[in-house]
């Protein structure tokens, strides 16, 4: 008997609540039509910026993907006659090529550059202008990157950045940041290829000791390297050369 009433009161209390909702909606439908049309409003507002901003983000994908087949495309110039024609894009020239890559890559960092697309094309736009012999507007593009929050994108501009201040003559800067990079165990880039990069760079700065270490650091800190065999070919013919 206790339950049943129980259950009656409770069936009761929610009958009357709702009664009493359905009658404050009926008071106040003005009020509830107003909410209503707004939170549509807002609701389509936020699908829409959302349907808007995936679009641009795909348009920016598309892009930079083909820029980038640009950038990677063969030159034919030099070519052996009869040698068949590449089955992707090509280029006479290398000019050609990367003066077109630049061309795309900026249309990319104009259009989205505050998109996920636009600071790569900014840092492959600056390795096409370094390929253009470019050197300064490169190296300035590079130092900007290398300083952003993206580590693995900050981690290839300073390598691309090393590159830039050894063309340009500066020697001593380009070693420094290879040496940063190569001694930074978090950089997110192969740092056997940074060793042999700052061991070539010491070469052509004629500081063939230095060289010679860092090849020795290559052999013995990554054995399984791919450029390992070499690395013990250079160091060897360093330590050979200075005897």
């Amino acid at each position: 008997m206790k339950k049943e009433l129980k259950r009656q009161i409770k069936e009761d209390e929610l009958v009357s609540g709702i009664g009493r909702a359905w009658g404050w909606l009926n008071q106040h439908q003005d009020q509830v039509r107003v909410a209503t049309i707004a939170a549509a409003v807002v609701l389509a507002g936020f699908l829409g910026l959302s349907w808007f901003r995936s679009s641009r983000v795909q348009e920016s994908e598309t892009a930079f993907t083909e820029a980038l087949a640009t950038f990677h495309a063969q030159v034919t110039a030099g070519q052996p006659p009869g040698t068949p024609p590449p089955a992707g894009p090509s280029f006479a020239t290398a000019k050609e090529k990367y003066t077109k890559a630049v061309e795309q890559f900026d249309g990319v960092v104009a259009r989205w550059g505050s998109l996920p697309a636009g600071p790569r094309a900014k840092y492959y736009a600056a390795l096409s202008r370094l390929e253009l012999g470019q050197v300064e507007p490169a190296r300035e593009a590079l130092a900007q990157l290398a300083s952003s929050n993206d580590r693995p994108l900050a981690a290839q501009a300073r390598l691309g950045l090393a590159a830039a201040q050894a063309r340009s003559g500066q020697s001593d800067k380009a070693v420094e940041t290879l040496r940063q990079l190569a001694d930074d165990s978090q950089a997110v880039v192969p740092r056997d290829y940074v060793l042999m990069t700052l061991g070539s760079t010491l070469e052509d700065a004629r500081r063939g000791d230095e060289a010679g270490a860092a090849y020795e650091r290559v052999a013995q800190e990554f054995p399984e390297s791919v450029f390992a065999a070499e690395a013990r070919r250079r160091a060897d013919y360093l330590k050979n050369a200075d005897s």
